[in-house]
């Protein structure tokens, strides 16, 4: 499947249409993404906001990653689904949670990230690129 994508949260209070392809898929091992996910890692996908429609009641809330940016998450007001996440590194664009995406199988994780908070128990693709901690920042192509 490619764009445009489409989502809602469990109890279809919150849904949402993204027009653009991301820029790239991550299952994130941090700490609070672990919180976030129950134990597990997270599964997002960096959209740009530009194309980016979402109706509903989007609860945010925000912390300070290990990374030392300001993380917010959104969730659905009315059933708690994880639906977002934004980095004040990242104008212009947010993180999905591919869960809440209606058809998400094509969108294969393209880095596994601070795999050093990860648990023991922990699986990792060995073809998918990998980083102890927060990946450097792409420079755009000039």
């Amino acid at each position: 499947m490619s764009a445009p994508y489409h989502g809602a949260c469990n109890c279809g209070a919150v849904t949402l249409t993204i027009a653009s392809e991301p820029l790239w898929v991550r299952q994130c091992w941090c700490r609070q993404c672990q919180k976030a996910a129950a134990g597990n890692a997270t599964c997002n996908g960096l959209f740009r906001t530009e194309g980016m429609t979402v109706s509903g009641d989007v609860t945010w809330r925000g912390y300070e990653a290990a990374s030392g940016n300001t993380v917010e998450q959104g969730f659905c007001a009315a059933c708690g689904t994880p639906v977002f996440a934004r980095n004040s590194s990242r104008g212009g664009a947010q993180v999905v949670r591919l869960g809440v995406l209606d058809d998400a199988a094509d969108l294969s994780i393209n880095a596994i990230i601070w795999t050093s908070d990860a648990p023991d128990w922990a699986y990792f693709d060995p073809q998918v690129k990998q980083w102890p901690g927060q990946p450097p920042v792409a420079k755009p192509a000039t």
